[in-house]
């Protein structure tokens, strides 16, 4: 390629780039970015509020899951007190 084609892409790329530029800064580019933030902000929320409700949950099993094994303990010990107890 010669130095005049180079010199023709460069001041070609130039002005393609200012004009996408301006393209990008318009208004209505504006309201398109807007609108496309507010959806991910809604989208953002809705995550959210699954998480919430999926650590509700979690919470919930945890619980559940402790009182089975305090449950459990506290029949084990009783067998072993028992086992002592009537044991000589």
């Amino acid at each position: 390629m010669t130095l005049g084609g180079k010199i023709a892409l460069f001041v070609g790329g130039t002005l393609f780039g200012s004009a996408g530029f301006k393209l990008l800064s318009s208004k209505d580019a504006k309201k398109i970015y807007s609108h496309v933030t507010a959806a991910a902000l809604r989208c953002k929320e809705e995550v959210m509020r699954n998480v919430e409700l999926a650590q509700d949950g979690c919470a919930d099993i945890l619980a559940d899951a402790k009182q089975i094994n305090a449950a459990r303990a506290h029949k084990a010990e009783a067998e072993f007190i028992e086992t002592e107890v009537t044991e000589p």
